[in-house]
């Protein structure tokens, strides 16, 4: 399994959300991924991304053609809603960075499976 944990300062809980996202899905396809499920505790963008809702904020326009371009890629790939107390391993990973950069580190930590 590979993560991100990277901290990115202040940012509405949507654009933090959606850069998650354009984030793993770069990761995914870098690491030659051809199928993605995400699994998203905000049901705002789970909408978006599936296209049943409009963007309408202008920050998260951008974002979402990225992550809509990205997804293109993939020869599959699901966005569902989770409901965030079961989502505790992004919050882990949020908590991680925060922690991190207050301590000195890095804003960015990725790790990737281990070569077979």
């Amino acid at each position: 399994m590979a993560t991100i944990s990277e901290y990115l300062g202040v940012r509405t809980n949507n654009v933090a959300e959606y850069v998650g996202v354009v984030r793993a899905l770069a990761l995914a396809l870098e690491l030659g991924a051809t199928e993605v499920d995400l699994l998203l505790d905000s049901k705002l963008i789970v909408e978006q991304v599936n296209g049943r809702w409009r963007v309408k904020d202008l920050k998260i326009v951008p974002l979402h053609a990225e992550v809509r371009a990205s997804l293109a890629r993939f020869r599959r790939w699901t966005a569902n809603h989770v409901p965030r107390a079961q989502n505790s391993a992004a919050d882990a990973l949020a908590n991680e960075a925060i922690d991190r950069v207050r301590a000195g580190g890095p804003p960015v930590v990725v790790r990737r499976p281990d070569p077979a």
